[in-house]
């Protein structure tokens, strides 16, 4: 039986099953990407639901395991030699799982560096300004009478829709044929855009044949749908 008793995390969301991953997290689009990875890749693991809405990122148990107060964060207790590692920041826990099981990345050393090049896109592009769409469009941001904030979000999310939308022209996934951690860290934030966001025809979406396509495929998969849900609320 693994002892996480080192991580204070777990005094506020204690473990019933602590050799399995602990995964702190809520169905944001940061957060479903680690349980859809998960889910893909057949790791057990016991998810734990963090209210944001509550602040519960920002007490102490939870910073001490993230210092950036946002979800979502993991321990792994067989970590690298066997001992149990905290990790936060989505994009460096997708290459942890990645590597940890040799799935979602492609072998091959130029392939694996491209790929990794997706998800850093991501993390810096797309993340931060689909991000600044729904507060502008959505939120708080709304009530704001100058619109240029909104319409220059707008435009660059056109713009990295294009670059997405591009890449995937003949394509079946950003990869090619492999699915991969790159598909995993843009599917929330896609289906946030159009959804959650309310943004479809804001942002033109239905302009984007091929990422459109792309996203239907990935929300097709089990492993997806499921990941979405992941963690219920408490």
């Amino acid at each position: 039986m693994a002892d996480l008793s080192a991580f204070p995390i777990t005094a506020r969301w204690p473990a019933r099953h602590p050799d399995r991953i602990q995964l702190y997290s809520a169905t944001t689009p940061n957060g479903v990407k680690i349980s859809i990875a998960l889910e893909e890749i057949g790791l057990a693991y016991e998810p734990h639901y963090v209210d944001i809405g509550k602040n519960e990122s920002w007490t102490p148990e939870f910073l001490s395991l993230n210092p950036n107060g946002k979800i979502p964060a993991i321990i792994d207790p067989n970590g690298p030699d066997g001992k149990p590692i905290g990790l936060f920041e989505s994009g460096a826990i997708l290459l942890y799982l990645a590597d940890k099981t040799g799935l979602l990345v492609p072998a091959d050393a130029a392939r694996r560096y491209e790929t990794i090049q997706w998800v850093f896109f991501q993390m810096a592009a797309v993340g931060p300004i689909f991000g600044q769409v729904g507060f502008f469009h959505k939120f708080a941001g709304r009530e704001i009478a100058d619109k240029r904030p909104l319409e220059r979000y707008r435009d660059e999310s056109r713009r990295l829709l294009g670059v997405l939308d591009g890449r995937l022209q003949g394509r079946k996934w950003i990869m090619d044929n492999d699915y991969t951690i790159a598909d995993i860290s843009l599917i929330g934030w896609v289906r946030n855009l159009i959804g959650f966001y309310e943004a479809r025809d804001l942002v033109g979406f239905d302009d984007f044949v091929s990422l459109a396509a792309w996203l239907e495929r990935s929300l097709a998969r089990p492993a997806v749908q499921k990941g979405l849900t992941i963690p219920a609320k408490g």
